[in-house]
């Protein structure tokens, strides 16, 4: 018997407009970073979704 995943409560809503074409990965990236106090889904979602793992931006800071 296959085992349920439980997923975040925006999982199918952010799946269906990625596989529709209504969102681009750009888009589904911000679900996962924004907003930052409760991001819509998970980066292991974003990759299960997009079927790419999701990679942090480089810091913005720079030392002088």
């Amino acid at each position: 018997m296959a085992k349920k995943i439980a997923h975040s409560k925006n999982f199918e809503k952010v799946k269906n407009y990625y596989d529709n074409g209504l969102w681009s990965k750009e888009r589904v990236y911000n679900m996962v970073t924004h907003p930052a106090s409760a991001p819509w889904i998970t980066a292991e979602e974003y990759e299960e979704i997009t079927g790419e793992p999701k990679v942090l931006p480089l810091s913005r800071t720079f030392l002088i």
